[in-house]
């Protein structure tokens, strides 16, 4: 997550993942219009970071869906 609010990338959550964690892989969701996902993605792949997964996604909120919201998905380092 650092790597990308470095970069300018208005990050919300993030997650380590693995088990007992709310994501099973490393995730982090951030704000933005459609161009922000490719200079998020960008951004992780020139760092070296892995990126198994980029999406938009609604949540729900009081019946309500609340959002877009950009989430990016990383493969988690093995142990």
């Amino acid at each position: 997550m650092a790597t990308l609010i470095a970069n300018g990338v208005e990050t919300f959550e993030s997650c380590e993942g693995g088990r007992g964690h709310a994501y099973s892989e490393p995730t982090v969701c951030f704000y933005g219009q459609h161009s922000e996902r490719f200079k998020a993605l960008a951004i992780a792949l020139q760092h070296g970071l892995r990126v198994s997964e980029l999406r938009r996604y609604y949540s729900i909120e009081d019946g309500e869906p609340v959002g877009p919201y950009w989430a990016v998905t990383f493969i988690l380092k093995r142990k």
